[in-house]
């Protein structure tokens, strides 16, 4: 009975081994990228950083635009479960709020903590699109799944009957103001606290979407 019980646990042992190395790599990647940039940063680079070889980048994430895929997915969830970031429990609590003030209070909270894994991230995908492809499709997806998100988002606040602005209003006002750019110039250069650019966030949002 011994084998059978050995060899599962040497399989669960694997698999466990290469999910770790798969966040090495992850991590090392988003460093890479924020720091170098994505058009400076080579396979090479991530596998001595991550401390593996380049073979096994490739074997995990097949080439460098597929890694920075997996790089934004894990940034934006804040782990490496293929959950979209709508079904997540913590945001599907955002959406089962029933005053929207409050709502958009908590969303402002989420999107901040958001912010801090996902901002310098995206302004380096940002300063790379002009000169690599992967990096402008890249870009181009972040935006067309963000506004998708904030349709839903928009959608759900005309349900609850106490926007004062119409729905396809509070998805771009949503939208605009969740790419990045105002927590970075907000936080990182004017040196703001997280909290207080969730609460303003929140603020601003309120004063411009209800009545």
């Amino acid at each position: 009975m011994s084998g059978p019980v050995k060899r599962q646990y040497d399989s669960s042992r694997r698999r466990e081994q290469a999910r770790e190395t798969r966040r090495r790599i992850l991590g090392a990647a988003h460093e890479l990228f924020v720091t170098r940039g994505y058009g400076r940063t080579t396979i090479a680079d991530v596998a001595a950083e991550a401390g593996v070889a380049p073979e096994t980048v490739y074997a995990a994430f097949k080439n460098k635009p597929a890694l920075l895929h997996r790089v934004w997915d894990v940034a934006v969830g804040g782990d490496d479960r293929d959950v979209p970031l709508l079904e997540r429990p913590e945001l599907r609590a955002v959406l089962a709020e029933p005053d929207l003030r409050a709502r958009f209070a908590a969303l402002a909270v989420f999107n901040t903590a958001a912010m801090r894994r996902t901002a310098r991230l995206h302004l380096a995908v940002r300063g790379a699109a002009a000169s690599e492809p992967a990096a402008a499709a890249m870009l181009e997806e972040i935006d067309r799944q963000r506004l998708a998100a904030m349709a839903e988002h928009a959608r759900a606040a005309a349900g609850t009957g106490q926007l004062a602005v119409p729905e396809d209003e509070c998805r771009d006002v949503l939208w605009s103001t969740t790419d990045g750019t105002l927590w970075h110039q907000l936080v990182e250069r004017r040196e703001w606290s997280d909290e207080r650019y969730a609460a303003w966030l929140g603020r601003l949002w309120a004063a411009a979407l209800l009545p």
